[in-house]
């Protein structure tokens, strides 16, 4: 294991959280929780776990991520005024 590659994942994991949760605009958030689910694979990866990162990489970052966009583009947008 290298620990500066695994430190830098999870400082990037760490700051794709905190936007993901924080920023108001649903595309945005979608993207970060896909970068997020990216990040967790490379983690995996680098940690060794392989099969678990390959699985996180198409599951969660390509399948899940492509769903919760279509579902953003697909909602309608209700406004106060």
């Amino acid at each position: 294991m290298i620990w500066e590659l695994e430190l830098i994942i999870y400082v990037f994991l760490a700051l794709s959280a905190v936007v993901a949760l924080e920023v108001t605009d649903m595309l945005v958030a979608v993207v970060m929780m896909t970068i997020f689910s990216f990040l967790m694979a490379l983690l995996f990866i680098a940690m060794g776990a392989i099969d678990v990162g390959f699985t996180e990489a198409v599951i969660g970052a390509g399948v899940t991520g492509i769903l919760f966009v279509v579902v953003v583009f697909r909602t309608s947008r209700k406004s106060n005024d």
